[in-house]
């Protein structure tokens, strides 16, 4: 009993520190975003700016936080929990070689043939040759980030196998920061300012990279590159990798999807779905991925042990702690969409009809937002165990659903982006079932009676706090505000909503809330 409370408050210490440094940087990349609207307002500039920096942030999620990191931990972890300081960091030195020489070749190779590379990914954006030629040259300042970045994510995925996670949850700040110092103080002098912006995301990854470096010294695994790509450890790296990319990339992939379709959308578009994915990413990195950091190292520690009641144990938790958090986020998301939207973007080039727009794609996303959340929680449940084909199966069905469901809501019945976004939820939705459907059938997740008092306990609680909300919601008209009043107001609503949710929590479980958790 003391061993499963002490391993309760190690898993819950974890999550707070990473999900405390994620809030900062979800804050900062707010400020980002704010900045960044507020400069070039839902213009073609904008639109090529996000949709160009989604196209390294893919690959990044593919060969450095996402499908990289799955591969690399529990491996890893092998390594490291049999105790060879010498064949661990042999194992990380030949890693690093290969990663580097690699992406080397790969951005050279993107570089080359950037116009190819942006006909791929943003269709529209060749009905314009301004759009063309503008989107060819911000893809080449840019791309070279994912380099730097994906070399960044090795350090932290290093620094998390040993319980190291605050430089690598706080890591993101200096990308946001440099763009903010970018979009106030030198962008706006420029005659095409989203040059300097994206002159930024390269500085803001040579940065990122630098303080990697002193995190990595205190634990004494600066790796030096060796390129041995048949060393047993890389070649079990790679094959665990390649289906990654395609299952741990799902939810990249099919943000990409919906990139492709948005650009062949209305101008503004990409940027009102751009605004609604990244108010979506608040909650997720600051719960579901902080989690899911935590988990997949702890999870392929308790494989490596054999421990399969513990196991159980702590996926059981993490799917309560993400259903605590996703499924009140999901309802004020929902709710309070054009307030939200309004509060923080509603200024400079960006108009109220913006505004508008980006609520409605908005509240779709938030119902899928327990999905995506979950998914976060559930994808470690496998690699963890070095088990690949059920998330690339489940993979290969959600890519093929978005597509599908995004040209049907979009193109045919006319919900322009409102139907990309309602394609991702579904997607999102019917992944999760899937998922959760094989790990009943492995044994990870156990059934339990859907009436139980944890769940009672969410559902009157959510209900108590869609009630507040749109009671709320109908004295206050955000339009005719003034800036500082939409914020106030607003403000005085999340946090009033905050309390009265987990009033409710306390109310129906008293004390015995941790204890249904943990």
């Amino acid at each position: 009993m003391n061993q499963e409370i002490k391993n309760t408050s190690n898993l819950f210490n974890s999550i707070k520190k990473v999900s405390g440094w994620t809030s900062i940087s979800r804050v900062f990349g707010l400020l980002r975003d704010i900045a960044t609207t507020g400069l070039l307002g839902a213009s073609y500039l904008h639109d090529i700016f996000v949709v160009i920096l989604k196209i390294p942030n893919l690959f990044r999620r593919f060969f450095a936080e996402g499908a990289f990191n799955q591969a690399f931990i529990p491996v890893y972890s092998e390594y490291f929990n049999k105790n060879n300081d010498l064949s661990s960091k042999e194992f990380l030195n030949s890693l690093f070689g290969t990663l580097l020489s690699f992406l080397f070749v790969f951005v050279v190779i993107v570089l080359i043939f950037s116009p190819a590379v942006v006909f791929i990914f943003a269709p529209g954006f060749y009905s314009d040759p301004q759009k063309q030629i503008l989107s060819v040259e911000i893809l080449r300042i840019m791309f070279p980030y994912l380099a730097l970045i994906s070399l960044v994510a090795f350090a932290s995925a290093i620094q998390n196998t040993h319980s190291k996670f605050s430089i690598p949850a706080a890591t993101p700040i200096i990308f946001n920061l440099c763009l903010i110092i970018t979009a106030y103080i030198i962008a706006p002098s420029h005659q095409v300012p989203v040059y300097p912006l994206a002159w930024s995301v390269l500085v803001a990854g040579i940065l990122q990279l630098v303080i990697q470096i002193a995190p990595l010294a205190a634990i004494d695994r600066i790796p030096i590159p060796r390129l041995n790509f048949y060393h047993p450890g890389v070649r079990k790296v790679l094959m665990v990798m390649l289906p990654a990319i395609f299952a741990g990339g799902i939810m990249q992939i099919n943000i990409l999807v919906d990139t492709i379709f948005a650009s062949l959308l209305e101008t503004g578009s990409p940027t009102w779905l751009y605004i609604s994915d990244r108010l979506i990413q608040l909650p997720m990195g600051i719960f579901a991925i902080a989690i899911g950091t935590v988990l997949l190292p702890l999870l392929s520690k308790i494989d490596f042990k054999n421990n399969k009641i513990q196991f159980i144990d702590n996926v059981r938790k993490s799917q309560r702690l993400v259903l605590l958090i996703g499924l009140p986020s999901c309802i004020g998301i929902y709710f309070c969409s054009e307030a939200i939207i309004a509060a923080i973007f509603y200024r400079g080039e960006f108009t109220y009809i913006d505004v508008i727009k980006t609520s409605l794609s908005l509240k779709v996303l938030a119902l899928g937002l327990p999905f995506f959340m979950l998914m976060k929680i559930l994808i470690p449940s496998f690699f963890s165990r070095k088990l690949t084909r059920a998330p690339v199966i489940v993979a290969a069905i959600s890519l093929i659903l978005n597509i599908l469901l995004n040209y049907v809501f979009a193109f045919i019945y006319g919900y322009g982006h409102i139907g990309i976004a309602i394609g991702s939820a579904i997607a999102a939705l019917i992944s999760v079932l899937i998922l959760e459907f094989i790990l009943i059938k492995d044994g990870v997740v156990k059934l339990v009676n859907p009436l139980n008092r944890f769940n009672l306990t969410l559902l009157l609680s959510c209900l108590v706090l869609s009630v507040y909300l749109i009671w709320f919601n109908q004295y206050f008209s955000f339009q005719e505000m003034n800036a500082l009043n939409r914020i106030l107001i607003l403000s005085a609503e999340v946090v009033s909503a905050i309390l009265l949710y987990f009033i409710c929590i306390k109310v129906f479980l008293g004390n015995k809330l941790r204890q249904l958790i943990s």
